[in-house]
Formats: C-alpha cells, structure tokens, sequence
C-alpha cells in the first residue's frame, strides 16, 4: 500500500482559518477578561498561540495561554505512539475562568477526554470550551467542538496531518489517502 497526499487547507487558508476562529472566539465568549486558552501538545500549544495574537489584535486583549499535557491521562496508552511527555505550563489559576482547549485535529474524542480530566487538576473553570482546526469525525466519546476551523469527513483508514510553522517549518493540513497497489 502506498498513499495519496491530498493538501486540504495551504498555508494562506489555515492562516485565515485560524483568523475565523479567533474572532469566533471573540464574539462567543461574554467577557474576555475570564477567557484562557490551553493547547493540548504537540500542535495545539502553537495554534493558541496564533489565536491569542490575534485575539490580541482584534480586542486589545492579551488572553492567557497555557500548555497541557495529557499523556498520562489518556486511557489508550497500549494503542497510541507513545511520545516523551512534556511539562504542563498552566502559569495562571483557572477557577471561574472560559477555558478554551485547543487541538489541531479532533477524531475519536480521547484525547479531549484526556483534556478533560487533566484541567480539573488545575481548577475549577466556569465553563470549558473546545476549539480544533480539523474535525475528522468518527467520535468514540460524546465529545464535540464547540469552534472548528474545517469539518473534513475521513474514513477510518486515513489520515489527517497538519503542519505548523513553529514545529514542521510550514502550514497546511493534508490527508492521507491509502492507496493499494496491485
């Protein structure tokens, strides 16, 4: 078997895409005073990232980002590449705060799960939201995005990559297709 490399989002789309999203942010969110954003490792953190700038940029606002680790709270551990874990950095207290997870790509739901279980660590938000670049579908858990930057129905078999600048050296989103070869 070999695949098939589709580019779903260029780097020109995932850039206003993730623009769309901030300002999704901004008009669902009643005060932006209590809003924190938590990127989930590894692509998450750097799509905060981008979404408090231009929060920033849109409302004057500086918004709290954090990083959350959730390896340790996953319940899939046997099934899933193991990657070494990386410290969480929740530098501010998120009690009564509009906690924003965000992911890159949404699929069964476990790692939200995961997310879920690690924030109340942390304390106790008010409300807690989630915002993904690409949502794949195939949920295994109740789980659904309350911001998404593209739907993208997939099958089972394929595959969602996304590229970061700070991390890959680039932007786009691509799904991989398997292909048989005969």
């Amino acid at each position: 078997m070999s695949s098939n490399i589709i580019e779903i989002l260029s780097a020109d789309e995932v850039r206003r895409t993730l623009n769309r999203l901030a300002s999704e942010l901004v008009e669902q969110t009643a005060d932006l005073s209590t809003l924190v954003l938590l990127g989930i490792y590894t692509r998450g953190v750097p799509i905060a990232e981008v979404l408090a700038r231009q929060i920033e940029t849109l409302e004057g606002v500086q918004v709290p980002i954090g990083a959350l680790d959730i390896t340790f709270y996953r319940d899939d551990l046997d099934q899933i590449n193991l990657r070494t874990p990386e410290k969480t950095d929740i530098p501010f207290d998120l009690t009564g705060k509009t906690v924003v997870l965000v992911d890159d790509v949404i699929y069964r739901g476990r790692t939200i799960r995961a997310a879920l279980n690690a924030v109340t660590d942390y304390g106790r938000p008010e409300v807690i939201r989630l915002a993904v670049l690409v949502d794949r579908g195939h949920r295994d858990l109740p789980i659904h995005p309350d911001f998404t930057g593209k739907e993208l129905p997939t099958s089972k078999e394929e595959k969602v990559r996304v590229y970061l600048q700070p991390i890959d050296g680039r932007d786009a989103v691509e799904l991989l297709r398997a292909t048989s070869t005969v």
